[in-house]
């Protein structure tokens, strides 16, 4: 019979691309998957996985309760779920988990998205902080099976708890990097950002340099907690578009059609600090240059396989920025080179040459 894996998320699993490659590949590799996360009011259809996925509607929608309802909701259905071993994406859904894997002793898995305990979100709330922290340091030197994001994330865990902890990136499905041409894509002159409209990621950065680059579109991709303030930003610019959530297949034709890819996190904490944003490979997959803050792991992504360049904070200004973009796209020769960068980057940098990590996981007697 085989190994029936239970994954918890807390988002609504419609565009949480991580766990989706994860759990189709240990799908593809026999065990019996299934996922367990939240029902929004907009949340888009679930049907296209080869495994059920079960959506949970809650009464509250965010803050203290909201957390308490889902975790005892959570608890209550792992309590009576059939499973063989429990995975628990990020701290938010760790809890239940670990207390459902000590009843019933089931084996648990732990994939740290981030560096949750310092995300934007909760560093200037230090009861919150305070909470979440003691719900770490409680649970995490007590697992045996943990994998994170990148090696600077994966570190600073080793070291605060003293087990190891395994890294798994989030990288991409390969495909074929688009056909190169410049000369189409400089008469649209399209900048994109894809991903989370959330506090810290530059995008206010971006929008204000628009006013200097009357010649070029900023497309903003994605939704979250401060699209309204974005979108008053960016009322009367007729450079900027905002395209919403796109399905991981839609959103391909968007970053194919970009010049250039923006991923201006702030030093937010460190979690920001040490993120890997998923969506610079995603440039790179798709063949567009990426301009990147100077933050440890995406600069050092970028630099070693020479794909873009970065904006210092010393020149986190609209001018800077502005003047940044223009070095990157108005010089064909540099351009082509960053492009067929992009392209020898694409061989590796995919999923297909990451998901083999999962085996020690969750497969060990196949090692």
């Amino acid at each position: 019979m085989p190994e029936k894996i239970v994954f918890s998320v807390i988002n609504d699993y419609s565009g949480d691309r991580r766990i989706q490659r994860i759990a189709g590949y240990l799908s593809e590799m026999g065990a019996d998957v299934s996922i367990i996360c939240r029902r929004l009011p907009d949340s888009l259809p679930v049907t296209d996985f080869p495994y059920p996925v079960y959506r949970m509607s809650l009464f509250f929608k965010n803050g203290k309760f909201f957390y308490i309802e889902f975790t005892l909701r959570l608890f209550l259905k792992l309590l009576f779920f059939r499973a063989d071993t429990l995975v628990s994406n990020d701290l938010d859904t760790l809890l239940p988990n670990f207390v459902v894997s000590k009843i019933r002793r089931k084996k648990l898995v732990y994939d740290s998205h981030e560096y949750y305990t310092e995300s934007p979100e909760i560093i200037h709330r230090p009861f919150i902080q305070k909470i979440w922290l003691k719900v770490e340091q409680w649970i995490f030197p007590k697992l045996k099976q943990v994998y994170t994001v990148n090696e600077s994330i994966a570190k600073i865990y080793s070291g605060l708890y003293h087990i190891p902890v395994k890294v798994v990136r989030n990288l991409p499905l390969r495909r074929d990097v688009p056909p190169y041409n410049y000369e189409i894509k400089r008469k649209e002159n399209i900048l994109i950002y894809q991903g989370a409209l959330n506090l810290g990621r530059g995008i206010e950065l971006m929008i204000e340099a628009m006013d200097y680059l009357p010649d070029y579109q900023l497309w903003i991709v994605g939704k979250g907690d401060i699209e309204t303030k974005l979108k008053a930003m960016g009322e009367g610019k007729k450079n900027i578009r905002f395209w919403g959530f796109q399905k991981p297949a839609d959103l391909l034709s968007f970053t194919e059609k970009a010049l250039l890819g923006l991923s201006l996190e702030e030093d937010m904490g460190l979690n920001y600090r040490y993120a890997s944003p998923n969506k610079i490979v995603d440039y790179i997959q798709s063949g567009i240059p990426c301009l990147c803050s100077d933050l440890p792991e995406m600069s050092a992504l970028v630099l070693q396989h020479k794909t873009g360049n970065i904006l210092p904070f010393a020149e986190r200004n609209p001018e800077s920025l502005a003047l940044k973009i223009r070095n990157l796209t108005e010089n064909e020769p540099l351009y082509r080179t960053l492009y067929q960068n992009c392209a020898e980057a694409a061989e590796n940098l995919c999923w297909e040459k990451e998901k083999s990590r999962l085996n020690p996981i969750f497969f060990p007697i196949n090692e």
